[in-house]
């Protein structure tokens, strides 16, 4: 629609000023009415780095979810905010960083390793999932017009970008055709073919010897060619100049840049495009390939009624009341309470408020903000922590507090004479209890991007799935104590990434994981344990024993990797969460390419079930395959029939060349609430029905 007319534009320009709008600031051409624009911005769980939004729980909590109509939700509330706020700083002149319309989300990389500190932007290590939680948000940033975009949306990183966060710049991910297709690329199919992402931003690293945001392999034959790709390619932030510095397979900032344009980089987060200049005098790069670039970035301004472009009223009409506004925030809570996953409950939960005096809440995410948020984040302007949940709920008994030790060291004080100092007082408040909240785990500044963290980890990853610091120790002496007592403690672990919860699996009452629950997580937590709701979150990633399951952290062979592949018992797999009601699926079936099925809630309160359907395919490397999902929210005591669409793909696999092949082996299906293995089926206490695929 708008090519032509982007076409017409650049044919106007010079070859300067053509370079200019090729880096992510780029520069007003006045004589031809273009203004100013930065194409950098984020938002992953809400608008982010821009001053006040609403903050969603991190991705891996909205994976948790397993709610592709409720990211669509999420990320229509996060366009409307954008919406608002970029028309908002256009009147006010802002045309800075992270103002834009152009968000560099989401992540739709394969958490297959938990040491990654990035992980928790994602949605997890099942590329169905994945696909399926990426097409929604996308569609829910860019809008239902097919000709206007309410704002782009950008798949990252592509491809085969998963760690070590401290190498990434010079890393080569190794992978075999395989791997390639039917993990590490699908959901970046699904966002391109099925969502029509606007955009697509290359990984820092190589793969298989090319670097990504220069890759032919990636941006030109798989992206442009067998996908059929239209928006714009952009790098991620400064990864060009790690062609020559790192990689070495440049020379030159020139050949750098020659390298990524001719193969279909569009757009520099950075300044290195600069160079494109000697890059046409030099003769190593055409104008006519500037030409392409500009224009795929023109079209995509365009789209979003910039540059000239008719406005769609229905996205410049948002008005600012709607960021940060009181739906909004209720939408959150929603959403927070159903990322919120219960690992293990011996029948202490839910809490009976009426039956304690006094209640300890203790450890260093008890009350923290900034474990609520992960990375990428905005300013709440409204937090609410785990303590501060609990203590809204303290009508008739009392909270005590204890920080128990900090989060990655043990001491608070550098003037302590003695090793955990913080201990004392969380042993006073046990022994003064009727029960124990213990909120543990990590926060962005132990995990995450290289760069944004200051820790004794590398560079934002793990080393290990140990809890940092003194924690587990701090955790084991309160579990401790109230065994003396005979009170219960629960464990709330607030974390991105899977940690070693051997010790809480063991020891403790209760067991949740509240991944990083947005800033309405602390009032979710305390609702979930006191029973004002079912939880319903499962887990979007697999919780392993130890370390020793782990393969080398930089081998991206999926061998033994993930629930598809892994050949021992984890902890709590993938796809696990309890609830309070019991549910009970009957008659399940398969026909015409659909699973049917009856799901009944046999408790005694509305609650909320997904359905998971997993298929085994005879002779195929996975141990099974999640494909197809299903949210059921039932009444006490209400029945009712479902139908799960499964796509065709379910039956099949990549090739090498990235071509869909029919798969002959025996098939079958299980449909039930966890996967069929025997660990899920004992935590869970129930066994999905197998169905044959004739």
């Amino acid at each position: 629609m708008f090519a032509h007319k982007a076409k017409e534009l650049v044919s106007q320009m010079t070859l300067e000023e053509k370079v200019s709008q090729l880096l992510h600031g780029a520069a007003a051409v006045e004589r031809l009415n273009i203004p100013s624009y930065n194409w950098w911005n984020e938002a992953l769980h809400g608008v982010a780095r821009s001053g006040v939004a609403t903050m969603f729980p991190q991705a891996i909590g909205l994976a948790a979810t397993f709610d592709p109509e409720l990211l669509e939700r999420v990320a229509v509330v996060i366009s409307d905010e954008g919406r608002a706020k970029y028309h908002a700083y256009q009147e006010e002149g802002d045309h800075d960083i992270f103002k834009g319309l152009t968000f560099w989300s989401p992540n739709i990389n394969i958490f297959r390793d938990p040491r990654w500190g990035r992980g928790h932007e994602t949605y997890g290590e099942d590329p169905f999932l994945t696909a399926r939680l990426g097409v929604a948000f996308i569609n829910g940033l860019q809008g239902n017009d097919p000709n206007q975009l309410k704002t782009a949306a950008c798949a990252k990183h592509f491809a085969v970008h998963s760690g070590p966060e401290g190498e990434r710049h010079e890393f080569d991910a190794v992978v075999s055709d395989y791997d390639l297709w039917n993990t590490y690329l699908p959901a970046f199919e699904a966002a391109v073919t099925e969502a029509n992402v606007e955009a697509v931003m290359g990984a820092y690293n190589r793969t298989n010897g090319e670097p990504c945001c220069g890759s032919k392999t990636l941006l030109i034959d798989i992206l442009r060619e067998k996908w059929g790709f239209k928006g714009h390619v952009t790098s991620d932030c400064w990864a060009i100049k790690d062609f020559h510095e790192r990689h070495k397979v440049t020379a030159t900032p020139v050949e750098s840049v020659a390298m990524a344009v001719r193969n279909g980089c569009d757009l520099n987060c950075g300044n290195l495009f600069g160079y494109c200049l000697a890059a046409v005098r030099e003769g190593l790069l055409t104008e006519e390939k500037i030409d392409r670039a500009v224009q795929n970035l023109f079209v995509t301004r365009m789209k979003l009624g910039l540059l000239g472009a008719p406005e769609n009223k229905a996205y410049t009409s948002i008005p600012y009341d709607v960021v940060d506004c009181e739906k909004h925030r209720a939408f959150n809570l929603q959403v927070a309470r159903e990322s919120l996953v219960l690992l293990k409950n011996d029948g202490v939960l839910p809490l009976k408020a009426d039956n304690l005096k006094t209640i300890a809440v203790i450890g260093p995410n008890a009350d923290s903000r900034i474990a609520l948020e992960g990375n990428y984040q905005g300013t709440a302007s409204d937090h609410v922590t785990v303590l501060q949940g609990i203590k809204a709920f303290a009508k008739d008994f009392r909270t005590l507090y204890a920080e128990g030790c900090p989060l990655a060291k043990d001491n608070d004080s550098v003037l302590s004479q003695f090793k955990h100092d913080r201990l004392a007082e969380a042993l006073i408040a046990t022994r003064r209890a009727d029960a124990v909240v213990l909120a543990l785990g990590l926060d962005r500044n132990l995990e995450g991007e290289e760069g944004d963290t200051g820790n004794q980890f590398a560079s934002g990853d793990k080393l290990g799935l140990a809890l940092p610091g003194s924690q587990q120790y701090m955790a084991e002496k309160v579990l401790e104590a109230a065994k003396q007592k005979g009170i219960p403690v629960i464990v709330a672990v607030i974390s991105g990434s899977a940690l070693d919860l051997r010790w809480a699996d063991e020891s403790a009452n209760a067991v949740i994981q509240a991944f990083y629950p947005g800033s309405q997580g602390g009032r979710a937590i305390a609702e979930m344990l006191f029973g004002k709701f079912s939880p319903s979150g499962r887990l979007p990633l697999t919780f392993y024993r130890s370390d020793e399951d782990l393969p080398d952290f930089r081998d991206y062979s999926m061998e033994n990797r993930t629930y598809r592949y892994f050949k021992g018992e984890a902890l709590y797999p993938f796809g696990f969460g309890l609830g309070y009601e019991p549910f009970e699926l009957s008659d399940a079936a398969y026909a015409d390419s659909a699973v049917t099925a009856t799901v009944t809630n046999k408790g005694k309160n509305r609650a909320a079930e997904t359905v998971q359907v997993y298929i085994e395919i005879e002779g195929e490397r996975e141990n099974w395959n999640l494909c197809g999902m299903q949210k059921v929210m039932l009444n006490a005591g209400e029945t009712t029939a479902i139908t799960i669409s499964l796509p065709s793909e379910a039956f099949m696999r990549y090739d090498d060349e990235g071509d869909l092949r029919l798969c002959y082996g025996k098939k079958a299906l299980y449909i039930g609430f966890c996967q069929p293995d025997a660990r899920s089926v004992a935590l869970k206490g129930s066994k999905p029905a197998r169905v044959e695929v004739k």
